[in-house]
């Protein structure tokens, strides 16, 4: 078994070798990466070294457990150099590739400088101006990898602000955060950790309002305390901050914070890749804000094939669209939203008539203030996806916020 393990290793390093050599030759940049890809045929995970060339956007695929050639270079459409980095997901051909290991140090050093973490926080006050903030942060270049909407317990609170326990602002600061829901992300850019403190501007949003008013703090902040959001201060904190609301393995924990999802008159609402892509997922938070709607839950997923045709099933062999849908839908990160509002049980149909039609451009003949015919492009890039009947939103809710928890 360990002569099994070393001789992969060897033909790895020899590849990832060969590769560089021939590269340079060619005077092209080329980016190594360790995938994996689960195999739903045999039931297994396959692992493939995987280099990207970012001139043309292609990739090129080697099989590990086979040792041959997987897919000769192929340029991708929609792949772009930011999708690389550590833990995401890409589709090539179908199938979903997750990013494990850097395979050469020569990408690691690159992409670590270029695809940076760091965690933000909307807090209390800011959350219903949701979409306005995403808006500064697609603006500023950031990519949202990591969502959700969450409920802080007082005990969640003091873990994640232990280290200000035994200052004078430590209590009020716990019941700030504590007095309603708060949005967690984890954002990705060059520089990020210093990028974002630039971007939320000074502590106090008074101050900001005076010496930075492009920021966050100084647009959506009150005071020092109720400022708007919050934001990592270092490498070392990002790490711990986003560790604490997104664990890297799933646990059973109390301290981990959980969903908002309220499970009662609602309705499910799923924003689809190609419009988070496209920079839209501001705008669309904001105009369901403003139609009346609330945004009781919301989590970005990155569904894997079995879990997106088990979501559409419903749509299999009943519309022509079925396998656009479901390869939009595996395409990158989509959010899932569990909308609420005045119309109690009438909600799912009154969300229903503002998404508009399944066709943008029926929607924008019919209803030219609807969501699909403001940023659908056609009837499988259509910007959204609402539930159909009124008992099917609280059943598609409990599968976002429940079964795939």
């Amino acid at each position: 078994m360990a002569s099994k393990l070393f001789t992969i290793a060897l033909v790895v390093a020899l590849a990832a070798t060969l590769i560089n050599i021939y590269v340079k030759r060619q005077g092209e940049t080329r980016y190594l990466f360790h995938t994996e890809w689960y195999d739903p045929v045999s039931a297994t995970v396959r692992k493939f070294l995987l280099s990207f060339f970012p001139r043309d956007n292609a990739v090129e695929m080697y099989d590990l457990r086979s040792q041959r050639l997987f897919l000769k270079r192929l340029a991708i459409e929609g792949l772009d150099e930011k999708d690389f980095y550590l833990g995401n997901t890409i589709v090539v051909l179908s199938r979903q590739l997750k990013i494990t290991e850097y395979a050469d140090s020569t990408t690691r050093e690159i992409i670590s400088s270029k695809r940076q973490r760091t965690f933000a926080m909307v807090k209390p006050d800011a959350v219903h101006r949701l979409g306005e903030v995403i808006d500064v942060i697609q603006s500023r270049n950031f990519e949202v990898s990591q969502m959700k909407m969450v409920q802080l317990t007082r005990a969640q609170a003091g873990l994640f602000y232990r280290e200000h326990e035994g200052r004078p602002f430590f209590e009020p600061l716990l019941d700030y955060v504590t007095s309603g829901p708060v949005v967690a992300m984890e954002l990705i850019t060059t520089n990020a950790v210093q990028r974002w403190r630039e971007t939320l501007g000074p502590t106090d949003a008074e101050l900001a309002r005076r010496e930075a008013p492009d920021t966050i703090r100084a647009k959506f902040g009150k005071d020092k305390q109720s400022n708007a959001a919050h934001g990592s201060d270092s490498d070392v904190a990002a790490t711990r901050e986003i560790e604490f609301f997104f664990p890297s393995s799933k646990v059973h924990d109390i301290m981990v914070p959980q969903t908002t999802a309220r499970f009662l008159n609602n309705t499910c609402c799923i924003i689809k890749p190609h419009a988070i892509a496209e920079g839209n997922m501001g705008s669309i938070l904001k105009a369901i804000k403003d139609e009346g709607f609330e945004v009781s839950a919301l989590q970005m997923f990155r569904m894997d094939k079995i879990q997106a045709e088990e979501f559409l099933e419903v749509y299999k062999g009943v519309v022509s669209e079925y396998p656009g849908m479901l390869q939009q839908l595996i395409s990158g990160p989509s959010v899932a939203i569990e909308i609420t509002s005045i119309h109690a049980g009438q909600t799912p149909v009154k969300f229903r008539e503002f998404v508009g039609p399944a066709d943008p451009i029926v929607a924008k003949e019919l209803r030219p203030n609807s969501l699909r015919a403001r940023f659908g492009e056609n009837t499988v890039k259509n910007a959204l996806h609402c539930s159909d009947l009124p008992d099917d939103g609280p059943l598609e809710v409990e599968y976002f916020f429940k079964i795939l928890q």
